[in-house]
C-alpha cells in the first residue's frame, strides 16, 4: 500500500511545531518515546470487549496481561483496591461513574464551569447537565478560593446524590475531608476528578482524595504524562448503596457496578494499544525520576507565578499549589482571546479561559490559563521562568505589533533549541 505522504508530512510539521514552541497549555504534556511507540503498536489490532479473563473475543491472552499490568501498577501508584483503565477519556470516566450511581434527574453538585470547573461536572451543554439536575458552588469573589461555605449550604439545600470536586482551572489544593463531611450529612456520594493534579497527588505533593472520596477519576495525559485516556479508581471497594443483587442473589459490590458502567454501559471494545501505553506510563510514574519531575513541576509553577506577579499580572487566588496559574488580564486591557491569538503568533501556546465572575463571554474571556507540565518535561527549571514570563509580557503588551511578535518568536525558537524533544525521531 502506498505511503500516505500527505498525512505523514502533517505529522512531521506538528513535531516541528512542538519542538520550536513553548507549550503552556495546562492539560498538555509530552509522553516518553516508549509510550508513543506502544500507541502505534500491534495491539491496536486487537478487539477485547470485556475485562482480563472475561472477554467476549478469543485471542486476548496477551492483552489480558498488559491490561492487568496497567491495573496493578495504577493500584500501586495510589495505594488503592480498585482501578479501571479502560475509559477512553476523562469525560468518559466521569460519565461511567454517573451511570453507575445516578438515575436521570438526580441532583448533582459541582464547581461551576465559569469558576474553574469542568463540562462534565454539570454544564448545561454537557450530558451531565442534561441527564441530571445540576447545582453549583463557586469560589470566593475576594480570594478566588473554593467557597466551602457555599458548597455546604447548597448541599444542605438540594441534597445532591453526588458531590463532584476537582477543576480544570483552579490552582489550589482541595479540602476533601470537609467535602466528605457534608456529603455524609446529606447522604451524597463524592467523586473527585483529579485529571489535572493527578501526577502531583501520586507523589504525595497534594492532599490525598482517596480516603475521603468514594470515587476518583482522572485523565492519563496531563501531569501523569501518559497517553490520552481516562481511569476510575477507588481506595476501598464497598457495597453499592442501592442494594442491587447479582443472578445468585448476592449484593453487588461497587466495583462490579463500575466495571459494568464502563463496559457495556458507555463503551464497547477498549483501546488495548492505549492501555499498553498507560501501563508503560504508570511504570514511569513509579520511578524516582518521575518523583523529581513532579517536584520540579510545582517549583516551576510557583516560579512562574512569582515572575508574573512581579510584572503586575493578577493571578486568581494569588498563587498556586499545583501545575497551573489562572490570570485575570483585565488590568492589562487585553482579552483572553486576543492574548491567546497573539501568543500563538510568537510560538507560545496557552489558552483563553474565563475567570471567576467574568464579564466577558466564554468565547472571549478575561483570562488565560498557563501550565508547566510540558515545559518541565522539556527540562526547564525555575531560572527559565523569567524568560518565559518576559516573552509573554512582551507579546501581550505589543499584541498588535507584528514586528515585535516576530522578534519574540525568533527568541522563543532559539531558546527552545536547548531543550531537545524526541531526538530519536530525527
Amino acid at each position: 500500500m502506498q505511503r500516505d505522504t500527505l498525512v505523514f508530512d502533517l505529522i512531521k510539521q506538528e513535531l516541528e511545531r512542538q519542538r520550536h514552541g513553548i507549550e503552556l497549555i495546562a492539560s498538555e504534556n509530552f509522553t516518553s518515546l516508549q509510550v508513543m511507540q506502544a500507541m502505534g503498536g500491534v495491539m491496536t489490532n486487537k478487539y477485547a470487549e470485556g475485562y482480563p479473563g472475561r472477554r467476549y473475543y478469543a485471542g486476548c491472552e496477551i492483552v489480558d496481561q498488559t491490561e492487568q499490568l496497567a491495573i496493578d501498577r495504577l493500584k500501586q501508584i495510589f495505594n488503592i483496591e480498585y482501578a479501571n483503565v479502560q475509559p477512553h477519556s476523562g469525560a468518559q470516566a466521569n460519565a461511567a461513574v454517573a451511570l453507575a450511581v445516578l438515575q436521570p434527574g438526580d441532583a448533582i453538585l459541582g464547581l461551576d464551569l465559569s469558576m474553574g470547573g469542568h463540562l462534565t461536572h454539570g454544564s448545561a451543554v454537557n450530558y451531565s447537565g442534561k441527564l441530571y439536575k445540576p447545582n453549583f458552588y463557586g469560589v470566593t469573589r475576594d480570594g478566588g478560593l473554593v467557597d466551602y461555605e457555599m458548597l455546604e449550604a447548597k448541599a444542605r439545600e438540594v441534597k445532591p446524590k453526588m458531590i463532584i470536586c476537582g477543576a480544570s482551572a483552579y490552582s489550589r489544593d482541595w479540602d476533601y475531608a470537609r467535602i466528605r463531611k457534608v456529603a455524609d450529612e446529606v447522604g451524597a456520594l463524592v467523586m473527585a476528578d483529579i485529571a489535572h493534579p493527578a501526577g502531583l497527588i501520586a507523589k504525595k505533593l497534594l492532599n490525598d482524595p482517596f480516603d475521603h472520596c468514594h470515587f476518583v477519576t482522572s485523565t492519563t495525559h496531563k501531569t501523569l504524562r501518559g497517553p490520552r485516556g481516562g481511569i476510575i479508581m477507588m481506595r476501598k471497594d464497598f457495597e453499592n448503596p442501592f442494594g442491587l443483587k447479582d443472578v445468585k442473589g448476592n449484593i453487588r459490590m461497587m466495583s462490579n457496578l463500575m466495571d459494568m458502567a464502563v463496559f457495556p454501559g458507555i463503551q464497547g471494545g477498549p483501546l488495548e494499544h492505549v492501555i499498553a501505553a498507560k501501563a508503560i506510563a504508570f511504570g514511569e510514574i513509579l520511578t524516582d525520576e518521575y518523583t523529581d519531575y513532579a517536584n520540579q513541576v510545582i517549583k516551576n509553577s510557583q516560579a512562574l507565578a512569582k515572575a508574573l506577579v512581579a510584572k503586575d499580572y493578577q493571578i486568581i487566588s494569588g498563587g498556586t499549589d499545583n501545575h497551573l496559574v489562572l490570570i485575570d488580564l483585565r488590568n492589562k486591557n487585553i482579552s483572553g482571546k486576543k492574548a491567546e491569538q497573539a501568543l500563538v503568533l510568537a510560538d507560545i501556546t496557552a489558552n483563553k479561559n474565563m475567570v471567576p465572575y467574568d464579564d466577558k463571554s466564554a468565547f472571549v474571556t478575561s483570562g488565560i490559563r498557563l501550565g508547566v507540565p510540558a515545559i518541565t518535561t522539556r527540562g526547564m527549571k525555575e531560572a527559565h521562568m523569567d524568560f518565559v514570563v518576559n516573552a509573554i509580557d512582551k507579546v501581550l503588551m505589543n499584541a498588535d505589533d507584528t514586528n515585535i511578535l516576530n522578534a519574540v518568536k525568533k527568541d522563543v525558537n532559539d531558546f527552545m533549541t536547548q531543550f531537545v524533544l524526541y531526538p530519536e525521531l530525527g
